[in-house]
């Protein structure tokens, strides 16, 4: 850390928990080099050429280099369909499509996962009707809740299938703002057989947000009807300035399509005004970008666990997706540690974190995040709600080098400023 003033305690800690994080790290290149190829092969197997980088204006009929990416896409992820566009303004925004696009007034649809997370209760018209929520176009909403060890309850499930059809069951792969553990493909493959074996007719729709390329299978290869992400996480490998993707069963996402745009026109339209350069480059970096993010919250699990801290995902634990969770334990620790990473960003490294209200979240929110692309969270960045137990959910990182004196930076901070919160016995007798 030659080039930031921090404790110098901190070199000797950086050391053991980049030692402790290199068995995982094995695994995350492992998998990394995987989805790399699986990308590469799709690129070639799809013709992809310079043509397809190109321009298009006003209508956007005839744009190979859209369809062709969608190709890229579909192929990528097993899925027989998929639309990747810069137009879509969030993760919610392209799972709101999604959701609109397949369902219908009186149509049902039963969450697997539990309450969502605060962005999409609006969506759905969880708790208010909301002007144009689901609820307020006759769209019912119905939840299964997690068993008291946070996994998905498979026979609660099957039960609730057999007492009435289910239009769509939907599962957040994410754990959002909550303690209970992301989902691997393998439970959501599970969670896809349980409701194909007492409801084949339902659309199970999977919110595959921060988990692309964390593992070697995505949803859409393991039974889900379809899927929807954002490209400012993990597919547009930090390349990408804004878009999102829905992928599934060609039915399904033809019907997106057509919510997309309008009805009788669906994918046929829409300008890509020189998007297809960035959203190729990014998603071909993908899997690597995944990767960096990955040993990031890997790293920064491993120092802080010797802080003498709870994280979630523990160190050596296998992951569905990129989010790190560090329980902090106080208001004033979270907000060092916000402050401290973000004294480790590229870009505004001197703005100062401080708790507000944010669109969409029911509690003041204090988030860190120095980013080339406003919001883009496979960049490093941090947040919370200030609401107890002060846990803050980190994730992203282009390149771990420098990811990696973010996390450090934070834990200088606290120990500046929290020592109080240190409880790390290895820490104290040790270092």
């Amino acid at each position: 850390m030659n080039f930031f003033d921090t404790d110098k305690r901190l070199d000797r800690l950086d050391a053991l928990a980049t030692e402790k994080a290199r068995p995982a790290f094995k695994t995350i290149e492992q998998i990394s080099e995987y989805n790399q190829q699986k990308v590469l092969s799709a690129f070639i197997s799809c013709g992809v050429s310079e043509m397809h980088l190109g321009v298009t204006t006003g209508y956007g009929y005839d744009d190979v280099g859209r369809d062709t990416l969608d190709k890229v896409v579909a192929k990528t992820f097993g899925a027989q369909d998929a639309l990747i566009r810069h137009s879509f303004a969030s993760g919610t925004h392209t799972l709101s499509v999604a959701l609109f696009g397949v369902l219908r007034p009186g149509d049902t649809v039963l969450a697997l996962t539990g309450r969502p997370y605060d962005t999409i209760t609006g969506v759905f018209g969880i708790d208010s009707k909301t002007d144009g929520s689901l609820r307020d176009f006759g769209v019912n909403y119905e939840q299964t809740e997690l068993t008291p060890a946070g996994e998905p309850d498979l026979e609660a499930i099957k039960s609730r299938l057999k007492t009435k059809f289910y239009k769509m069951a939907y599962i957040q792969r994410s754990r959002g703002y909550s303690a209970r553990k992301s989902l691997s493909v393998e439970t959501i493959k599970q969670l896809c057989d349980a409701v194909k074996s007492v409801s084949p007719d339902t659309v199970v729709m999977v919110d595959n947000c921060y988990g692309e390329f964390v593992e070697k299978k995505e949803p859409t290869e393991v039974g889900a009807d379809l899927m929807a992400g954002s490209l400012i996480k993990n597919p547009g490998g930090g390349i990408a300035p804004c878009g999102g993707y829905i992928a599934g069963k060609k039915e399904y996402v033809e019907m997106c399509a057509h919510r997309m745009t309008c009805a009788g026109v669906g994918r046929e339209v829409g300008a890509t005004l020189g998007h297809n350069r960035e959203l190729f480059m990014g998603f071909f970096a993908a899997p690597h970008t995944a990767g960096e993010a990955l040993k990031t919250a890997v790293y920064a699990s491993a120092l802080f666990s010797l802080l003498g801290f709870k994280t979630s995902p523990e160190t050596d634990e296998p992951r569905a997706d990129i989010i790190e969770i560090i329980y902090l334990g106080c208001k004033e620790a979270l907000i060092s540690f916000c402050r401290g990473l973000q004294s480790g960003s590229p870009v505004d490294a001197a703005a100062v974190p401080t708790p507000a209200p944010m669109p969409g979240y029911e509690d003041d929110v204090v988030m860190a995040a120095g980013a080339f692309t406003g919001g883009a969270s496979i960049e490093l960045s941090a947040d919370a709600p200030i609401r107890e137990p002060y846990c803050v959910y980190m994730q992203g990182g282009l390149n771990f080098y420098s990811a990696k004196v973010g996390v450090l930076l934070a834990a200088d901070r606290l120990i500046k400023n929290n020592a109080e919160s240190i409880r790390g016995e290895y820490f104290e007798k040790n270092i």
